[in-house]
């Protein structure tokens, strides 16, 4: 059992028999009374966000969950495939399951699947990834009054917001939590 007080952002844990992973924690100590610790959870296997509240003593159960490293190999509807290298078995995860990393899958790619009862449930990408610039207007010599950012695409079709002197071609970084440009790689 894990105690309440331990629980930080990224943590997982079971309750009522379905996976949670720990978004944000509040601990609130109120007068005389115990602290009471606020976790802003999501459901792994449905993908929904709420709060719970806990009293300073509780605990949760842990989770026990295997992480894959798994391959992308293509998108068809609203599923996406995977493969592991070693066995061969191919994976699908449904767009929902993904939350908003399917846009940074490129084919052929190494990502991690975190699986819960031989179930997978979430995709886990690297913090950046490196893309090819496909599309980008040529950037205009002393534009630099205003923010000097222009729209680009990558070669996945990902839209991201790049300096001036980015051209067709260039190889960015960019962080796949909040999708912006880190950073051009030689």
């Amino acid at each position: 059992m894990i105690p309440v007080t331990e629980m930080r952002a990224g943590r997982l844990f079971e309750g009522n028999g379905e996976p949670y992973q720990v978004l944000d924690y509040k601990h609130t100590k109120m007068g005389r009374g115990s602290a009471s610790i606020r976790l802003k959870v999501k459901n792994l296997k449905t993908g929904v966000v709420t709060e719970k509240t806990f009293i300073s003593g509780a605990k949760v159960e842990p989770v026990e969950t295997e992480i894959k490293m798994v391959q992308y190999l293509y998108r068809e509807g609203n599923d996406y495939f995977f493969m592991d290298p070693q066995t061969f078995e191919q994976i699908s995860l449904a767009t929902k399951a993904l939350a908003g990393k399917e846009k940074f899958l490129k084919e052929e790619q190494t990502v991690k699947i975190l699986f819960w009862k031989e179930k997978p449930l979430a995709v886990e990408l690297p913090i950046t990834l490196v893309f090819t610039v496909t599309q980008a207007p040529p950037g205009i010599k002393g534009d630099s009054v205003n923010a000097s950012f222009k729209p680009a695409t990558l070669d996945n079709g990902l839209e991201v917001k790049v300096p001036l002197f980015i051209n067709i071609g260039d190889k960015i970084k960019v962080d796949t939590r909040t999708g912006e440009y880190v950073g051009r790689v030689s």
